[in-house]
């Protein structure tokens, strides 16, 4: 009979072992065996608390995704304005924690399998418009069309970060540098 309480416990240690093992390799090219011996359980048991592969990585996807709304939460908790909330989550968007080396690979496999995997591509797209949404809603009243300033800052966010992610001379900074330069551009033109 399972002890009490340890679901919680072997799923985040499944999530954070999915996590490492696609870092490790880079791609979902990994077995839910693999993720099991590192997370120190059982496949049988690693297929019981989500199914399989898939279920696993949304799981860590999911994980990783709620690390980012909780740094942007933490970041909006201080904005003071409208430019304040959009610098915030341009901030957010850039913090360290979003290019640790494994985080990166889960990002990368998160859009490579998006283009085949329906639930994947769903995750995608609530990310992208829950970053649409915030932009917009911070750029509302001090640009003259936050709808389209919301689209640039998405997309240069998203093509930023995959540049300094998969650069050799790329560095969180300066894709955060661009990023709030555009800000200011946009916000300047109005």
């Amino acid at each position: 009979m399972p002890k009490v309480g340890m679901e919680p416990i072997r799923r985040s240690a499944l999530v954070e072992a999915t996590i490492a093992e696609i870092g490790a390799a880079h791609s979902l090219d990994v077995t839910v065996g693999q993720i099991a011996r590192r997370a120190g359980m059982s496949t049988a048991l690693a297929h019981h608390y989500f199914g399989g592969k898939d279920q696993i990585f949304l799981a860590a996807m999911r994980h990783i995704l709620t690390e980012y709304k909780s740094e942007v939460h933490k970041r909006l908790s201080r904005a003071q304005s409208g430019k304040d909330r959009a610098v915030a989550i341009i901030e957010a968007s850039f913090d360290e924690t979003c290019f640790a080396p494994d985080t990166v690979s889960a990002w990368m496999t998160l859009y490579a399998a998006s283009r085949t995997h329906p639930e994947t591509r769903r995750l995608l797209r609530i990310y992208q418009r829950r970053l649409r949404s915030n932009l917009s809603h911070a750029l509302r009243g001090i640009s003259a069309q936050p709808q389209a300033d919301a689209d640039t800052i998405a997309a240069l966010i998203d093509g930023l970060y995959l540049r300094a992610a998969l650069s050799q001379r790329g560095h969180p900074d300066i894709a955060r540098n661009s990023a709030l330069s555009t800000l200011e551009l946009l916000l300047g033109a109005q």
